[in-house]
């Protein structure tokens, strides 16, 4: 019988075992990417029924207090000299109300049912969580609002075609005021959803835009100062509303440093949220 015995190495050799294949990076369809973000932010947007009750409302706020001014008005009465964009989208100081919530709801709203913790699970870097869900707002927010103000103007000058208030869509100054208003409102929107990824609190988000936003500046109108007056006219409130209107607005800035001065508002607001979110756990 003959035994086959393994054959051992010389003194001399030495065995190494073989290297392991090294991991294969991973698939690109499971890479975060800025598309995957916004596509999974816009999801998130569209598919909550807080969204749909929040532009719902602010569009028929706008709509129907623009059909209320155009079917009420008179020529001749107390308001023949009011810039006619303003007297149409009248109801814009209510319908942004509603847009404020959303954008608090979009940041803030997440940290108050834990969905912040998922989020950002996903995507480790954070701050792409953050700008993805200010561009989602802002296009989603500017495309209504835009729309809506374009349906609105075209039904109240439906009442105000014989009236001292009549103009077309055409004259000097009406779609660059339509279009201001959408993004002022925008605007607007993206300081409340900075103010909710920044103090991570729906009531907190609203109650310091409520009294920083709409109720300080009025209080500092009140100090007999020139500076003060003068400063006030850049504060968000007032921008908005130089950003709305055809017509110069006698005490407030002209539209291009009103837009200016509120998009500094907005971007401040988001930079001062993400140095935080940086910083901060969830």
């Amino acid at each position: 019988m003959t035994t086959t015995h393994p054959t051992l190495p010389s003194p001399g050799s030495s065995t190494l075992p073989s290297p392991s294949p090294s991991p294969s990076p991973p698939s690109p369809q499971y890479r975060v990417t800025a598309p995957r973000i916004l596509r999974s932010e816009w999801h998130k947007l569209h598919s909550l029924r807080s969204t749909w009750i929040t532009v719902t409302s602010a569009v028929v706020m706008v709509l129907g207090v623009g059909l209320i001014m155009g079917g009420t008005y008179t020529s001749g009465g107390g308001d023949s000299d009011v810039d006619t964009i303003v007297l149409t989208l009248y109801g814009s100081l209510l319908g942004q109300l509603c847009l404020v919530v959303l954008g608090i709801l979009m940041t803030a709203g997440e940290y108050a049912t834990g969905m912040i913790r998922s989020s950002l699970t996903a995507v480790p870097a954070r701050l792409p969580v953050l700008w993805a869900k200010a561009a989602v707002f802002a296009a989603t927010v500017f495309t209504v609002m835009f729309a809506t103000a374009l349906v609105t103007f075209a039904a109240a000058q439906a009442f105000l075609h014989d009236t001292d208030q009549a103009a077309s869509l055409t004259a000097p100054g009406i779609v660059r005021a339509l279009a201001g208003n959408a993004a002022a409102l925008t605007l607007m929107g993206l300081l409340a959803l900075g103010l909710g990824a920044l103090l991570r609190s729906v009531p907190g988000a609203i109650g310091a835009f409520i009294g920083g936003v709409m109720i300080l500046p009025e209080i500092l109108g009140m100090l007999p100062y020139d500076a003060v007056e003068r400063a006030i006219m850049y504060f968000p409130t007032q921008a908005a509303g130089a950003l709305g209107s055809a017509t110069p607005i006698p005490g407030t800035i002209s539209p291009g440093p009103a837009l200016l001065a509120l998009s500094l508002w907005a971007g401040t607001t988001l930079a001062a949220a993400a140095l935080a979110l940086n910083r901060r756990d969830v």
